[in-house]
């Protein structure tokens, strides 16, 4: 067993994990910085999205798994193979909680990453802006946009990756129409923004933990922050209020060492931070519990050309390697229009090339309400694939979430029909819950150590004073949009209270 000294462990080398990395870097170039990532590399570069691998079997199999556009199904809709007793030859990719060891029958569709990276190389980039309730209220207001902003721009978020074509236009005009005197100002159809740029080519590139943080993929930028891949920190070690180190382990030897840092971040995921808390002895009253996911209520109907107007002969098709021609959102208002509509459009050929029908994707996000039954239980004595405190998830939707849903159908049903003929029973679905993988509040922040949160509004975990949390497990409020962004704040608020605290 060896011992090694750093500054700053980073446990998990996803997209948080790497914009902490970045903000500790630009702040002190001379920080010693450790991340660790249990999981295997995907190829050959650490960090890279798997929409822009040079591989072309990995990237073909990346590309048949988002065809769909519904994030839930890249995982699969039938449950994936079992890994077996450990994960130590289980191959990278995303597998379902249950296929890890776990027991998931109340959130059969939840999913996890199991690679280096985690979710930030297979996450689909949309990063929609929290609104209203969203945003918690107990936060500084100008504080808040910055951190957003900064959030932004580590995410490299683009307003406008995908140019509108006339069908697009005459499509939002027919949705706007719908939801006319329910939206907030600002608050219509419009452009989804995603965190993907052109490169040289016009290619779209997705933001990966490697864009964020480049030294992920090529270690020789920086020499002071250490990557260490399919080592997972199984333990923290800590006394009287301080973490002092931790415990890593080779997921495929076995071979065990040990790290000092001086201050450590917990960024793994909303499921494997309290676990790993868990596994440490460390357990706040809130650890693993107001588990939030929005209901995802998917949904397709091909545009009736007539009625919108448009020429489906004139309409350009994606581009290769693209399953979207557009993306756009329709953002919640709260209560009077609660809803987040996610709307993919695609143009369906014939053979050779000629356009067939305009098919507009209309995902639903309907808001569930927080609830701090809705957890994560923690075995004392089973363990999972992965060696960690093998957990049962105790989630359901109450009669107000079951309401909201039926809601959700009938305004899905409103929009659909004003871009064509539309069967519900046949194309719409209400998924499994976990389907969305957008997963907070395990690891909450809040103002007061009163047993409802994990952190405090610096990340701080309660109780010590060197150990901190980032991710959307922090995330204190039921979400409607998509996560990452909003979670992303909490990376940028962290790193600040690293940087205090070394200071």
């Amino acid at each position: 067993m060896t011992t090694e000294h750093f500054d700053v462990l980073l446990v998990g080398g996803g997209l948080m994990g790497a914009a902490v990395a970045s903000e500790l870097r630009a702040a002190d170039p001379g920080l010693r910085i450790l991340i660790a990532d249990g999981g295997p590399v995907i190829g050959s570069v650490p960090g890279q999205h798997l929409h822009d691998v040079a591989e072309p079997e990995v990237w073909e199999r990346y590309n048949d798994r988002v065809a769909s556009g519904v994030q839930g199904f890249y995982t699969g809709v039938e449950p994936t193979p079992a890994v077996g007793a450990s994960v130590a030859a289980a191959e990278p990719g995303m597998y379902h909680l249950s296929s890890l060891g776990e027991s998931a029958d109340e959130l059969p569709a939840a999913s996890l990453a199991w690679n280096a990276g985690g979710m930030g190389v297979h996450w689909t980039a949309a990063t929609p802006s929290p609104w209203g309730a969203e945003i918690p209220d107990f936060l500084d207001g100008a504080e808040w946009r910055s951190d957003l902003a900064r959030a932004a721009e580590l995410l490299r978020v683009n307003p406008l990756p995908f140019p509108p074509t006339a069908a697009g236009r005459a499509m939002a005009d027919a949705v706007e129409a719908v939801f006319a005197g329910m939206d907030a100002p600002d608050r219509g159809i419009q452009p989804m923004p995603m965190a993907a740029n052109p490169d040289a080519t016009g290619v779209l590139r997705r933001t990966g933990p490697n864009v964020i943080f480049p030294p992920i993929a090529d270690p020789a930028r920086d020499p002071r922050c250490t990557l260490r891949t399919g080592m997972r920190v199984t333990r923290l070690l800590h006394a009287d209020g301080r973490v002092h180190g931790a415990r890593l382990e080779d997921v495929r030897s076995g071979a065990v060492r040990t790290v000092h840092a001086t201050a450590t971040v917990v960024c793994a995921d909303t499921i494997r931070s309290p676990q790993l808390l868990f596994a440490s002895g460390i357990r706040p009253p809130a650890l693993g519990r107001y588990l939030n996911e929005h209901a995802f209520l998917t949904g397709r109907v091909l545009a009736d050309p007539e009625r919108l107007s448009f020429e489906l002969a004139s309409l350009p098709v994606q581009a290769e390697g693209e399953t979207m021609l557009e993306h756009y959102w329709q953002p919640h208002s709260g209560a009077r229009q609660p809803f987040q509509f996610q709307i993919g459009t695609q143009v369906r050929t014939a053979e050779d090339g000629t356009p067939l029908a305009y098919q507009v994707g209309l995902g639903v996000y309907i808001p569930t309400e927080l609830r701090a039954e809705n957890r994560l239980e923690f075995s004392e004595q089973e363990v999972d694939a992965t060696g960690m405190p093998r957990i049962t998830v105790r989630f359901s939707w109450n009669e107000s979430d079951r309401a909201r849903i039926e809601q959700g159908r009938k305004v899905q049903r409103e929009v659909a029909e004003a871009l064509g003929p539309f069967d519900p029973e046949t194309e719409s679905a209400l998924l499994d819950p976990g389907c969305s993988l957008h997963f907070t509040g395990t690891m909450r922040m809040g103002t007061g150590e009163d047993g409802t949160s994990v952190c405090d509004t610096g990340c701080r975990v309660w109780g010590f004073e060197n150990l901190f949390a980032a991710g959307n497990g922090v995330v204190p409020t039921a979400l409607v949009c998509n996560s990452t962004l909003t979670g992303m704040t909490t990376a940028v608020r962290a790193a600040r209270s690293v940087l205090n605290r070394l200071a």
